[in-house]
Order: C-alpha cells, then sequence, then structure tokens
C-alpha cells in the first residue's frame, strides 16, 4: 500500500518518463527516419551525358579512361589484409562529387553505396562519413549547407575539399559552417581522424576511432597533386582478410604519394564501388554484404 503514496508514485513515473525518452531517443538516434530536405538528383544532366560520351571511356576491370578522368584500381596485400587503392586523375575538380542516400538530406535516410552509386552514374564510389547517424556536425554537400551545429568530437577534425579541388583539414571548434561556405568549401566529411598532414602521418600506432578494435575494415580518402586523388579500402573482420590499424592504413597512403589523407566511416560500411559493381568484400554482422549508409563520395559526371 505504502507504494501508492505521492512520492513513490511520483518516483514511479519519473522512472518511466526517463526510460521513455531515452528508448526515443536510442530509437531516433539508429532507427527512425527523419528526412529533412529532399535535394536535387545529380543524375548527369544533357550537357554532362553529351561530354562523357565524347569521352569515349576505355574501360577494363582494373582502369577506366576518358579524356577528362582516368582511374586504375589496384588490389594489394598488407598486414594479412586485401587493400584496394584507386588512383584518380582529372582534368576538373568538379568530377569529385558527393551524394545522399534517396537524394534526401535527414536521420537515418539510407541506401546501399552501390545503389547511391549506380543512381548517380559513378564511374568510381566510396561510402562517405555517414553523417545521417549523428545529430551534430557539419554538413556541407555539393555546395549546400544542411546542417551547422559543432560535432560532439570535433577534435577528430573534418576533411574540408574546395572548389579548387585543394584538401584541408579543419576543426569545427574553429570556423563556423557558414565561413567554411565562404571560403568556397564545396564538400565536408567529418569522420576522421586525419591520417597524412602534409606528407607525414598524423595517427600513432594506438590511435582509434571511438571503441573500435584495432584491426578493420577501412575506408579513406587523400589528394596527392593537383586533381590527384586517392581512395583506399580494405576489408577485414575475415579469416582472409584481418583489417587495418589507422595507423597502417595512413602508411598504406604515405607510400602512394598522399600529402593529406583522410578516414572516413569504415567498418560494415566500408564499400568500393567501381565501373558498376562492388570491388571489395564489405562486411554486415559476419557476412559479406553491404551496409546502408546515408552519403557517398564519387568520381563522375
Amino acid at each position: 500500500m505504502n507504494f501508492f503514496k505521492k512520492p513513490f508514485v511520483y518516483a514511479g513515473l519519473f522512472s518511466i518518463l526517463l526510460t521513455s525518452g531515452f528508448s526515443y531517443s536510442m530509437l531516433k538516434t539508429f532507427v527512425l527516419s527523419e528526412a529533412i530536405a529532399t535535394v536535387q538528383a545529380t543524375s548527369p544532366s544533357m550537357r554532362q551525358t553529351e561530354v562523357r560520351a565524347a569521352a569515349q571511356a576505355t574501360t577494363t576491370e582494373t582502369s577506366y579512361t576518358d579524356d577528362n578522368i582516368k582511374v586504375e584500381v589496384e588490389t594489394i596485400r598488407n598486414n594479412d589484409t586485401t587493400v584496394y587503392v584507386a588512383d584518380i586523375q582529372v582534368s576538373s575538380p568538379d568530377y569529385l562529387k558527393t551524394a545522399l542516400a534517396q537524394n534526401t538530406f535527414g536521420t537515418n535516410i539510407t541506401a546501399k553505396t552501390s545503389a547511391t552509386a549506380s543512381a548517380n552514374n559513378a564511374i568510381l564510389a566510396v561510402n562517405g562519413d555517414y553523417y545521417g547517424a549523428n545529430a551534430t556536425g557539419y554538413v556541407i554537400k555539393n555546395g549546400v549547407l544542411y546542417r551547422d551545429t559543432v560535432r560532439d568530437d570535433a577534435e577528430n577534425g573534418d576533411l574540408a575539399i574546395y572548389a579548387d579541388g585543394s584538401f584541408k583539414i579543419i576543426y569545427e571548434h574553429d570556423i563556423s559552417a557558414q565561413a567554411l561556405i565562404d571560403e568556397g568549401v564545396v564538400n565536408l566529411l567529418a569522420f576522421g581522424p586525419s591520417l597524412i598532414e602534409n606528407g607525414q602521418i598524423a595517427v600513432d600506432q594506438h590511435t582509434e576511432v571511438g571503441q573500435a578494435m584495432a584491426s578493420n575494415p577501412r575506408s579513406a580518402i587523400g589528394i596527392i597533386d593537383e586533381n590527384h586523388y586517392i581512395i583506399v579500402v580494405s576489408d577485414g573482420r575475415t579469416s582472409e582478410s584481418q583489417g587495418l590499424t589507422l595507423y597502417q592504413l595512413a602508411q598504406v597512403l604515405q607510400s602512394y604519394g598522399a600529402k593529406t589523407a583522410y578516414n572516413l566511416d569504415g567498418g560494415g560500411s566500408s564499400t568500393l564501388y567501381f565501373n558498376g559493381q562492388v570491388i571489395n568484400k564489405p562486411t554486415t554482422r559476419g557476412s559479406i554484404s553491404e551496409r546502408a549508409v546515408s552519403d557517398i563520395v564519387y568520381i563522375g559526371y
């Protein structure tokens, strides 16, 4: 009978409300989808289609070449891990783009990397920063500012990609999202940490993302020279491929001459799409399959 006295009733109600609020918060973060803005599809315009057709592409299983874009993909073994290295040269930084899953900005709006890549006629694509899994952090995609709140883990830094194609590591505590737009940033990737800065490895052998395991599937992007980029994706979490540490990933990028390089979302998200198919072995919940993600980085018209 004492339970029904006011103090106990209030305590019980408070406990129920607290539990309900936490449950909703977790659902909103990881499960519930919320579309905030629909963006214009980045499918090629008639002019872009004409340019691509006129480029007369030559393709093989490991290469793509036309008048504006050259991609060569090499598969190597490094630290008991299968690693895919895409060397990318373009005539203009306009061919380095991002795309949102389902052409929609929002929370938990996802699609497989291959689906978003195909919808945007990508030649090469890699999973992005999975902005949609977070409630904070700047989001700038193809010159559009979608979110301007500072990320909770801002110490990891962001990769700013400018209209001239250059890369720079920035920290959200130091500059506003609008200031980045005003400076000419067209794409911002907010995962991290930075792997290479000024040609030097920026992580140590113990650096890791949150509570992640040391050896993981990984995705990273870097710049070698003007209009010359590199994307590295590693398999992992299988008997055939152990996975890389961040330091090992940085070593691979440095060996190919990357001046600036940045860690993208990894683990089950790590996916490399090239010439119409996924070429690595993404792992999701112990099986070889793609994880749906909120965004991609791609090369295309």
